[in-house]
């Protein structure tokens, strides 16, 4: 359960503890800031400077949520024990 919650709402950090290929928490972190990004600005107008959300950007930052909780689950899962042989994961 705690993989599966860290994966869905922190997607950087459960690809540090879980995985052992901390070098895609950098891009995985690219994609979840942005995503974060993209549906604050979308709640306030957006680029088109809207009176109401912007559901397209919106959308566009849902999707790169989904995008970095997909690769982590992804990085996770492909985390086997002969490449992960010296970390004891948690």
């Amino acid at each position: 359960m705690k993989r599966a919650a860290l994966t869905l709402v922190t997607p950087p950090i459960a690809a540090c503890k879980f995985g052992c290929a901390g070098c895609c928490a950098a891009p995985i972190g690219v994609f979840w800031i942005t995503g974060i990004v993209a549906i604050v600005y979308g709640m306030v107008g957006g680029p088109t400077h809207l009176m109401g959300p912007s559901w397209t950007t919106v959308g566009l930052g849902l999707a790169l949520w989904a995008i970095a909780s997909v690769w982590t689950a992804i990085t996770i899962r492909s985390a086997s024990e002969e490449k992960c042989a010296g970390r004891k994961n948690p």
